[in-house]
């Protein structure tokens, strides 16, 4: 498959009473394109830190991040900003829907955001049918499951035609169902929308569904499930 996002032996440091602290120990992944991409690993493992780095959140300490052909790794905090404004969509564990706003508001906003140059209902209304809620467009998220209000975090990632979502624990907090459902959702949108997805999770059950999954402990990559491999040998 081809890639879309490699990293290659990149470390991250943090200042702690006595010296650094290495999140990350050198790391080199590879992010195929229209793919779902699985994080996985316990809490302070080193996954999330990952993940901000690879979504332009943060910069390593060292190495480098190439996206989409582009040496990302020491661009300045607003080409950054950039990139995520136009190519990056994100999904949260917490949600973060604005509360003062429904679902169709919450998807609108990210468009604004994002400078998008299309019809701004034509684009909400798609994307919150993708994800099974247009009819559910007015409401509020206090009105909203905890899975239909993930699913709206979802129609809003994907709201401005990213290239690649990034979603940290994105189902931490749902119910097993739920947490496949969005699983689902995920596929759904990297065959129709041609997206290509990278998540962190801790839960066993859904590696199976990742088309690879890359085990961190203590800031490595410890093992790496290649299922893209195993289908083109079938």
């Amino acid at each position: 498959m081809e890639e879309l996002l490699r990293t290659q032996g990149v470390k991250r440091s943090f200042p702690v009473a006595g010296g650094d602290f290495w999140a990350l120990k050198g790391i080199s992944i590879t992010v195929p394109k229209n793919s779902l991409t699985i994080l996985k690993g316990r809490s302070g493992s080193g996954k999330t830190t990952l993940l901000n780095i690879i979504g332009a959140l943060d910069a390593p300490t060292s190495g480098t991040v190439i996206f989409d052909g582009h040496d990302i790794s020491k661009a300045s905090d607003k080409e950054r900003e950039v990139l995520r404004r136009s190519e990056i969509g994100f999904i949260f564990q917490s949600v973060a829907l604005i509360p003062v706003m429904s679902a169709y508001e919450n998807v609108e906003y990210a468009l604004r955001l994002a400078g998008y140059k299309g019809d701004y209902r034509e684009r909400v209304m798609e994307c919150l049918k993708m994800v099974g809620l247009s009819k559910r467009a007015s409401h509020m998220p206090q009105e909203l499951s905890g899975g239909e209000q993930q699913r709206v975090a979802i129609a809003r990632a994907i709201a401005h035609k990213p290239k690649i979502i990034f979603a940290d624990e994105p189902t931490g907090e749902l119910d097993s169902a739920t947490s496949l459902q969005v699983i689902g959702i995920f596929k759904e949108l990297i065959a129709k929308e041609g997206i290509t997805f990278v998540m962190t999770t801790h839960d066993p059950k859904l590696m199976g569904y990742g088309d690879v999954v890359y085990e961190i402990l203590d800031g490595e990559v410890i093992s790496t499930i290649n299922n893209t491999e195993e289908e083109s040998h079938e």
